[in-house]
């Protein structure tokens, strides 16, 4: 008896032992740090996190000062040309394009609707580990005519010209999609076969509409090729997908381990056994793209902290962010709280650490053949108080501690503008799940690269 898996997508690599699982889930995808099998240094895995998180701050602090000068309202966590998300490129989707298939590495990205993928010729692009996407070798690629509905419904588009039946064709749909560290892409919007591994006799592909992008800038990493919206917008991986519902678990960036994303899993799914909290998504129609989240307060310890709730009243969680950003009065409540609590005396930028808030770590008093190279430092608990959920972070989630160099930070930023960016840095090994059919966010603690097993 063959089994119904009709809707069933396995992503890039076999995965045997998420066998049972895939047939209950629907869509399962490879998911791994971006910079995953590097063999980079903790504090160096960090340091390059930290100046790509500067990087978009200093492109944010300009817009926000643009946006005063013109009068013109900043959109926070939007691109002025109709994109997504702030994208630091952490967490990348594994999938492949066209028939025949070619690998690609897409950042996961909830808070903008766009998939794409760079794209032979390229006239402008950041440096990719694997081969451009070539559409002129797909014979399943298809350009969108700049009439077609598809076209329309995007912001930016136009008529393209060029050469006849080559990836700039006569009277094909050009995009341009920027994002809000001023990223951007721009190129053909097409549909081609998108292909997840199959599972045992079944085939799985699903032909997708999709940006193949000629023109791409920003923060971007070599072993990534593109983005993978996730967000709420018809143009994202799950609307265009169809599902209702999907979660991700984001291994540790200090390891090399890779996990899994899920489109259509049911929402109740529990992860190494912890029950899920949960808290409602809320929608915002001027940001319709973005899931917005109730959060009423922050605890340092058993502080929390004296923050009027209607300056965490615009609070996303952005899977392609990849540390906490609040804004510069907010950051600084916490900030201030965490150096009053640990007592260690505080060194900055100036002292070579990439993160704005690091202390001094001691060493212990013991004798030298008991000594350790730095003692147990008490660190006070960071929660983030949800509309029906206490988020405990794990130390490790908003701390990072350089043993070596005798120096723990704290993993938070501030930028400019008032939201509240919930970033990846703060999700790793949580299992997290979106019901979209129910507009309800849920959490729990789990082992990221275990889960996979489990399942």
């Amino acid at each position: 008896m063959k089994r119904q898996l009709a809707a069933t997508l396995l992503v890039l690599v076999a995965l045997p032992a998420l066998a049972a699982y895939v047939r209950a889930a629907g869509i399962v995808a490879l998911l791994t740090h971006a910079d995953a099998g590097r063999g980079l240094a903790r504090p160096e895995l960090v340091r390059r996190m930290a100046h790509r998180n500067r990087a978009r701050r200093r492109l944010l602090s300009s817009s926000h000062s643009h946006a005063k000068e013109t009068g013109r309202p900043l959109r926070a966590g939007l691109g002025a040309g109709g994109g997504g998300s702030i994208v630091t490129n952490e967490y990348l989707v594994h999938l492949s394009v066209g028939t025949p298939p070619r690998p690609v590495a897409l950042t996961l990205d909830t808070g903008s609707d766009l998939v794409w993928t760079q794209c032979a010729p390229c006239l402008d692009c950041f440096d990719q580990g694997v081969p451009l996407l070539d559409p002129a070798r797909s014979s399943t690629y298809a350009a969108v005519p700049c009439d077609a509905p598809l076209c329309r419904a995007l912001p930016f588009t136009s008529c393209g010209g060029g050469e006849s039946g080559g990836s700039w064709g006569d009277r094909s749909c050009v995009y341009v999609y920027h994002y809000g560290d001023k990223s951007l892409t721009v190129g053909q919007l097409a549909t081609d076969r998108f292909t997840f591994e199959p599972s045992d006799d079944q085939s799985s592909d699903r032909q997708l509409t999709f940006g193949c992008g000629h023109f791409n800038k920003g923060i971007f990493q070599a072993n990534e090729t593109g983005i993978a919206g996730f967000g709420r917008g018809r143009w994202s991986l799950p609307s265009q997908l169809g599902v209702t519902s999907f979660s991700y678990c984001f291994t540790s960036m200090f390891e090399s381990k890779g996990s899994l994303v899920t489109l259509g899993a049911p929402a109740e799914l529990q992860s190494s056994g912890s029950v899920f909290q949960s808290t409602r998504l809320i929608k915002d129609p001027t940001q319709p793209s973005l899931y917005f989240l109730g959060l009423k307060g922050i605890s340092v310890g058993s502080t929390r902290l004296p923050v009027p709730e209607r300056r965490l009243r615009s609070t996303i969680i952005d899977s392609g962010a990849s540390i906490t950003t609040m804004p510069e009065d907010v950051y600084e409540a916490v900030k201030a709280e965490f150096i009053a609590q640990v007592g260690l005396p505080v060194i900055g930028p100036e002292a070579g650490s990439a993160l704005d808030l690091c202390f001094a770590m001691p060493e212990t008093a013991a004798p030298f053949w008991r000594r350790r190279l730095v003692p147990d430092v008490h660190v006070p608990s960071l929660t983030l108080h949800l509309d029906g959920a206490d988020w405990e972070l794990p130390r490790g989630n908003y701390v990072f501690e350089d043993h070596a160099a005798r120096v723990m930070c704290l993993v938070l930023d501030a930028a400019p503008g008032d939201q509240t960016v919930i970033g990846n840095y703060q999700q790793q090994n949580t299992h997290v799940v979106y019901d979209l059919g129910n507009d309800v966010l849920s959490f729990a603690p789990a082992r990221c690269d275990e889960l996979a097993a489990s399942l």
